[in-house]
């Protein structure tokens, strides 16, 4: 996987290789690398420590142990910053001494903070234990003087050059400077990376919870400073991070993530889940949809196929009038998916409850709501009631069955699919509640085993699924945005964006809405656009966008959107109710006619290539598999080699031509 990019100007007819480049084909491999390839040697002092050298794919990785610092030598000679000295007084290190395997140990006395460094599988992976509950400010990233732009998985994936003035700016006009986002938390993958001309580095921390990354403006130049709290009640004393080096090419952190996964048999197929459950292969060219008012009604549903729209996901609220029997036998003959939106995340005092899916039996509310340290609820969304403790309804459920129960009364009316809101989000607790104490954790095992039930007999997803969820998900909600502060703010600004009302077409799904230009472009400025989420984990789930930014929802964003999609080879998201279903539903089957013969060819592969073909970002081509599709987008305003700006070409392999889509033409 290489870029192949023009110095600056627009497209050139004959691409042109990088003179120094690490094939990204082996950070895709998942065979191990003989640890026998590797050794160690301690270089004398440096600065009151001793300098710790690791052989790593594509070079020797160099550790200060003064103060943490990490340097490269590359194949070809370059030395690359890999991280600055950690940010915060060490105190005077130990000796090193040597490990089985060719590693290292040595600790710092003072901070009670032990490290070992090795090599695994070609990176320089260091883990780090402490006995005492405190915060260490490392890696601190970007500091090399040949930085050009940084990796973050925002939602599907951005890259931004660290001279962009935009994003040197202060959060409140849309850039990162200033800003701390919760790796675990908030990023839809746990790492980050930086490209420095022609040559990269990716930064994993699998221990992503309670670590953070911090950016800041330096000259003008963004940083990223990882911050992880060793918190023994939180059971964060361990800290694991490795380093990769790489080609430069913006998705090559998350090739590495990929291979980092299938390594360790975390990595899910989605071929594997459509022979274990055949229902899922119906996710393969459905374009997803909630349906309200007429479009969830029988008849609803045959307009649609009588459209032409060949496979669908639909899905439904819990509110009055959900799809009923006779909707979902029309669906399934269609051959579309069909199933509720459901939460186990949300407790409501049942006589006040705003919700359905907030009314559980006996005394699950409030008994099993999560609790702080000081014995308060832990406040639900949006000020409602409380959110419930996932391993209270482990604990519960042998004896209960309260989930079971739920999901069973869920999908009697025959659906065969699921949307499970929360569960698989980076959002996670510690519950100091009595009898159902955890941490966030644990919390994610409750959760996971919970799922691996549901996905048993139903095409299960959830929202903005991480990849510690992708072995038991067949899709998420979500992902696909790289949500930006702003959007909540104006969420939450319902004469702007909508309320919940009238009922059959609630305006926050419905009324369209003029993103603000700052929040235009931190979410979908194609020049920062890439696909780091699709890199690592396309083939083992399909991904989307939020359910409430249908692609009807933002006029302006519509043929960037369809053509990141295309790009992307993931499912537009829409809603859907009589009248939306008569004025858009030719210009959505169209569009679903483009996609579902790419995503039945490619959606259970892998992306192997990314790549941009100008030198201002506006053309950019992907590949999937083994050159089972090849997908070339032109997000600007001119032609380029022929493809005219906001158009798609697509190619399954055997094609004697291009498939083209225009999308703007669908909407005259």
């Amino acid at each position: 996987m290489t870029t192949d990019l023009p110095n600056s100007g627009p497209a050139r007819r004959r691409e042109r290789r990088p003179r120094h480049v690490l094939p990204l084909a082996l950070a895709l491999t998942t065979t191990a690398v003989a640890a026998t390839g590797y050794g160690i040697a301690t270089a004398g002092p440096a600065d009151g420590g001793e300098r710790v050298e690791l052989s790593v794919r594509g070079g020797t990785a160099v550790v200060d142990t003064a103060s943490l610092a990490v340097t490269a030598r590359t194949g070809e000679g370059r030395r690359l910053v890999l991280s600055a000295p950690a940010d915060g007084a060490l105190g005077e290190p130990g000796p090193v001494t040597r490990t089985s395997g060719g590693g290292a140990r040595w600790s710092y006395p003072d901070q009670g903070l032990s490290v070992a460094a090795r090599t695994d599988h070609g990176r320089l992976r260091i883990t780090m234990r402490s006995d005492r509950d405190r915060k260490l400010g490392w890696p601190v990233t970007g500091t090399d003087r040949t930085a050009r732009s940084v990796q973050l998985p925002r939602g599907e994936g951005l890259d931004i050059p660290v001279r962009d003035r935009f994003w040197n700016a202060d959060p409140a006009k849309g850039g990162l400077a200033g800003s701390t986002v919760d790796v675990g938390a908030e990023l839809s993958l746990p790492l980050w990376g930086f490209s420095m001309g022609g040559r990269g580095v990716g930064y994993l921390t699998p221990t992503d919870i309670g670590t953070s990354l911090r950016f800041t403006s330096t000259g003008g130049r963004l940083r990223a400073t990882a911050t992880h709290a060793f918190d023994a009640g939180e059971d964060t004393r361990d800290y694991d991070v490795s380093f990769s080096l790489t080609d430069g090419n913006p998705v090559a952190p998350a090739a590495d993530y990929r291979s980092y996964l299938a390594q360790r048999g975390q990595l899910g197929s989605l071929r594997e889940k459509i022979a274990r459950n055949p229902a899922n292969g119906k996710l393969l060219g459905a374009f997803h949809a909630y349906v309200w008012g007429d479009a969830r009604t029988a008849p609803g549903v045959r307009e649609l196929r009588k459209l032409g729209v060949d496979r669908m996901w639909l899905g439904y609220d819990s509110g009055p009038g959900p799809m009923n029997a006779e909707a979902v036998r029309a669906a399934r003959k269609a051959g579309y998916l069909v199933g509720p939106y459901d939460t186990f995340a949300n407790g409501q005092d049942p006589e006040k409850a705003d919700s359905p899916t907030s009314v559980w039996p006996d005394r699950v509310y409030p008994d099993f709501c999560v609790r702080k340290a000081d014995g308060t609820a832990e406040e639900g969304f949006g000020g409602r009631g409380c959110y419930l403790s996932s391993r209270a309804f482990e604990k519960a459920e042998p004896r209960e069955h309260y989930l079971e129960r739920r999901t069973r009364s869920m999908v009697a009316n025959g659906a065969d699919s699921y949307f499970l809101d929360v569960d698989a989000t980076g959002e996670a607790f510690r519950d100091h509640g009595k009898g159902h104490t955890m941490t966030k954790a644990d919390d994610r095992r409750m959760r996971l085993a919970r799922m691996g039930r549901l996905q048993k007999d139903l095409v299960l997803g959830s929202e903005s699924a991480q990849p510690w969820a992708n072995q038991v998900l067949a899709f998420d909600h979500g992902s696909g945005t790289p949500v930006a502060d702003g959007l909540w703010k104006l969420e939450r600004d319902r004469k702007r964006w909508g309320g919940y009302y009238p009922e059959k077409a609630p305006g926050a799904f419905f009324k369209p809405v003029t993103l603000p230009k700052e929040l235009a472009t931190a979410m979908y400025d194609p020049a920062y656009r890439v696909p780091l989420y699709e890199t690592a984990l396309h083939g083992s789930l399909v991904n989307t966008e939020r359910w409430e930014l249908s692609y009807d929802k933002l006029p302006r964003q519509k043929t960037t959107r369809a053509l990141l999609a295309m790009l992307y080879n993931t499912p537009l998201n829409y809603v859907l109710d009589g009248p939306t279903l008569k004025k858009n539903g030719p210009g959505l089957a169209a569009l679903q006619r483009y996609f579902s013969p790419l995503h039945r060819a490619a959606g259970t592969k892998e992306l192997t290539s990314f790549r941009w073909l100008t030198g201002d970002r506006s053309v950019q081509r992907t590949v999937f598999g083994d050159g089972a599709l090849t997908v070339t987008a032109n997000f600007g305003s001119r032609a380029r080699d022929g493809l005219p700006g906001g158009c798609v070409d697509a190619e399954l392999r055997g094609d004697t031509k291009p498939r083209r889509l225009c999308p703007a033409q669908l909407d005259g």
